[in-house]
C-alpha cells in the first residue's frame, strides 16, 4: 500500500505521517524539495528524529547544500525506494506535488523546445502562464529569459497521466484565515527555534547555491543578511511568500493529482487521524474486494 500525505506547511503532515506509518507498519519517504539537503532543518520544518518515534524514514538529508539534485534525481531515488520496498507499506510526505507526480505517475522528463515569440506579453504575464504550466516555479517573475526558455519547452508528458502505481492521495487542509494565522505563528516559532542562526551558518560560508537562494525562509533572510532589508520586512516576507506558496500548492494538488481532502481537526488531532484511517481501510477493502 502506498498513501501520500499532501498539504500545506503547518497543518500536521508530519505526525499524520508517523501516526499511519505506526498503524500500517510503514516506512516514510520524503516528499519535500528542500528536506533533501542537510542543514536545512528548521525553515523547511523537517521532522526531528524525535518526532520519527524509530520509524524508518528515507530522503530526508541525502545531500549537501552545494550539490546538484533534480527532479529526476529524486524521480530515480523513490521509485528505487518503492520497489525495494514494493512488499512494505510506504507513506510519502511533503508539499513538493511535482515531485510527487514524477513519482507515481508517467511523468517524463524529456523536453523538446519550440520557438515561440512572447515579445507582445509583459513580465507578469509571462510569469501567470508559467504558474499555469508550473504552479510550484522558482524562476523569478522578472527573469523574462527563464520564463521565455521555461514555456519554450514542451513537455512531451502524456496528457492524461497514468498511475504507475496503485496509491491513494491524502490532503490535510484547513479554511484559509485560519490557514495564514497558522504560517504566520510557525515563521514566528521557527524564528524562536533558531532559524535565523541556521541561515546565518550558511551565510557566514557564503553559500549561494539554489536551496538556499531559492527556498522560503532562506532567500528572505539572506536579503536581511545583504543589508537590503530590515529583519521585520524579512520575516514579514517569509510570511508572505509562504502563504503565495501555499495557494500554489493548492492549485496544483486540485489541478494534476486526485487528492481527498480532510479538514484538520486541530482541538483533537486524532479525530483527523481516525477520519483518514478509516478512509484508507475503505479504499484498501474496496481494493481487495
Amino acid at each position: 500500500m502506498i498513501v501520500a500525505i499532501v498539504g500545506p506547511t503547518g497543518v500536521g503532515k508530519t505526525k499524520m505521517s508517523v501516526e499511519l506509518a505506526k498503524k500500517y507498519n510503514a516506512i516514510i519517504i520524503n516528499c519535500d524539495a528542500v528536506q533533501i539537503y542537510k542543514g536545512l532543518d528548521i525553515g523547511s520544518a523537517k521532522v526531528t528524529e524525535e518526532e520519527k518515534e524509530g520509524i524508518p524514514h528515507y530522503l530526508f538529508d541525502i545531500k549537501e547544500v552545494d550539490e546538484e539534485y533534480s527532479i529526476y534525481n529524486y524521480q530515480q531515488d523513490v521509485r528505487k525506494l518503492l520497489e525495494e520496498h514494493k512488499d512494505q507499506n510506504i507513506i510519502l510526505v511533503g508539499g513538493t506535488g511535482l515531485y510527487l507526480k514524477a513519482a507515481l505517475y508517467n511523468y517524463k522528463l524529456d523536453y523538446e523546445s519550440s520557438n515561440n515569440d512572447y515579445s507582445n506579453l509583459s513580465d507578469e504575464e509571462l510569469y501567470q502562464k508559467v504558474l499555469e504550466k508550473d504552479p510550484n516555479t522558482k524562476i523569478h517573475p522578472n527573469n523574462r529569459v527563464r520564463l521565455e526558455r521555461f514555456l519554450n519547452k514542451t513537455n512531451t508528458d502524456i496528457p492524461e497521466p497514468i498511475k504507475l502505481y496503485n496509491h491513494i492521495i491524502i490532503g490535510l487542509t484547513t479554511d484559509r484565515e485560519n490557514l495564514y494565522n497558522r504560517i504566520n505563528k510557525r515563521v514566528d516559532v521557527m524564528v524562536e527555534n533558531g532559524l535565523i542562526e541556521e541561515v546565518k551558518s550558511f551565510y557566514d560560508k557564503d553559500i549561494r547555491t539554489k536551496p538556499l537562494m531559492g527556498g522560503i525562509g532562506y532567500k528572505e533572510l539572506y536579503e536581511y543578511f545583504d543589508g537590503k532589508v530590515s529583519l521585520e520586512v524579512a520575516l514579514d516576507n517569509i510570511k508572505k511568500n509562504s502563504r503565495h506558496y501555499a495557494k500554489r500548492q493548492y492549485t496544483f494538488f486540485n489541478n494534476q493529482l486526485d487528492v481527498k481532502w480532510f479538514n484538520v481537526d486541530f482541538n483533537d488531532f486524532n479525530n483527523t487521524i481516525k477520519d483518514v484511517e478509516n478512509y484508507i481501510d475503505l479504499e484498501e477493502e474496496y481494493d481487495r474486494s
